[in-house]
């Protein structure tokens, strides 16, 4: 495959396009959180706007298409995209309007209709089988809606779907603002980091990580493990772990990962552990050895913060995936917050990969302080584990 650092350099952008009078079909990550119907966290959406903003400008007609959550092919109710479209709508100066479905009679007519300036949100992708399929025929008629695509989902750029990959078959392809931002933070800043460069990763599971560590080793100068996943390599070196989360299938392939990173490979020193797992379960830090039959561990201790932290300070590039505990119980949320707060005060270039870990930073309070934080989770995994992305692969080169 290709390093997917030099991917970007090669694939063309939306500055590399005329979009005057043009209908565009743009893929946009809009699988936000909703609650009792309204728009959650708009963070996804904010994320779209430069893009959605230069191709009005531009005075193109815009049709946008997203997933929402995992309706499985079929069409749910509670997953519908209206009330993100009547949430864009208050957001931007441009007419906003929404129609039910993605394909079909319905979606044709409202796309032949749309003037220059005009933005039209079609419905959940994932309503359709053939979405998740990477179905030719559900690609070729969403593709039919306009004259050319605009991929601006990094979210999903790992997956080979009708919307994001499909649809290239059928028009010229350009990547957004937020796409390309996303490739240049994540894959330059891995494949020619300022040193000292140093890789967080936590988590539940470490077979989620094994690529990303595999692809670190060597390239990172220390690589700080935290999180469940630290659990399976506790026990890889022979502790009892209690009734912590272990990944028993992978044990061999974790006592091989420390080996390869040697002292590069940093574990927690000690640890919290609690008695359940619960947010009001009995709390306690005791150093790594013997974890006493049903505790389990559920975050690190401070020591091991301290000493992560003073690595972070040292750090010029630092890049963070996966919490360093069950930050979702404040009594065990101490470890990533207290690393949330040494990557912020830190003069590191910092980027934080999507998911819990972006949700860790926001909730801190400290997104504005770090470099970057990507909006996707898988995709921002797969690139720190040195693999193209469809989505990008699928775009067309300069």
């Amino acid at each position: 495959m290709v390093d997917s650092s030099g991917d970007m350099l090669r694939k063309k952008t939306v500055k590399d396009f005329d979009f005057a009078d043009k209908r565009v079909l743009m893929r946009v990550d809009f699988n936000v959180p909703l609650d009792g119907g309204k728009v959650a966290d708009d963070t996804r959406i904010q994320a779209a706007l430069p893009t959605l903003e230069y191709l009005l400008d531009q005075g193109a007609a815009l049709i946008l298409c997203s997933h929402l959550g995992r309706p499985k092919g079929q069409v749910l109710p509670e997953l519908s995209l209206r009330p993100v479209a009547e949430y864009l709508d208050k957001m931007v100066d441009a007419p906003v309007s929404f129609v039910e479905d993605c394909i079909g009679p319905e979606a044709e007519s409202a796309a032949e209709v749309l003037s220059p300036g005009h933005i039209l949100v079609l419905e959940n992708t994932r309503f359709h089988p053939g979405e998740k399929k990477n179905d030719p025929e559900m690609a070729r008629q969403l593709a039919s809606l306009a004259d050319v695509f605009v991929n601006d989902a990094f979210g999903t750029a790992h997956r080979a779907h009708a919307s994001n990959v499909g649809v290239t078959s059928f028009l010229p392809a350009v990547a957004g603002f937020l796409l390309e931002k996303e490739i240049r933070y994540l894959g330059q800043t891995i494949a020619n980091p300022k040193r000292p460069f140093v890789a967080i990763l936590g988590g539940a599971k470490v077979s989620d990580k094994i690529g990303v560590i595999r692809n670190l080793i060597g390239k990172a100068d220390q690589i700080l493990i935290g999180g469940g996943m630290a659990n399976t390599f506790f026990k890889a070196q022979g502790y009892a772990v209690g009734d912590s989360l272990v990944e028993d299938e992978v044990l061999e392939v974790a006592r091989k990962l420390l080996v390869e990173a040697g002292p590069a490979l940093r574990l927690p020193v000690d640890v919290v552990i609690g008695d359940e797992f619960d947010a009001d379960a009995r709390r306690k830090a005791m150093g790594m050895g013997q974890i006493p039959d049903g505790w389990r561990i559920l975050d690190v201790g401070p020591e091991t913060i301290a000493g992560f932290a003073k690595v972070v300070a040292e750090a010029s590039t630092v890049v963070w995936n996966g919490p360093m505990g069950v930050f979702e119980f404040p009594r065990f949320a101490e470890g990533t917050f207290e690393l949330a707060k040494a990557v912020a005060e830190s003069d590191a270039e910092s980027i934080i990969g999507g998911g819990d870990s972006a949700a860790a930073i926001k909730q801190s309070g400290l997104a504005e302080k770090v470099t970057h934080v990507s909006t996707g989770g898988g995709a921002s995994l797969q690139m720190l584990a040195g693999e193209a992305l469809p989505g990008l692969v699928a775009l067309q080169d300069k």
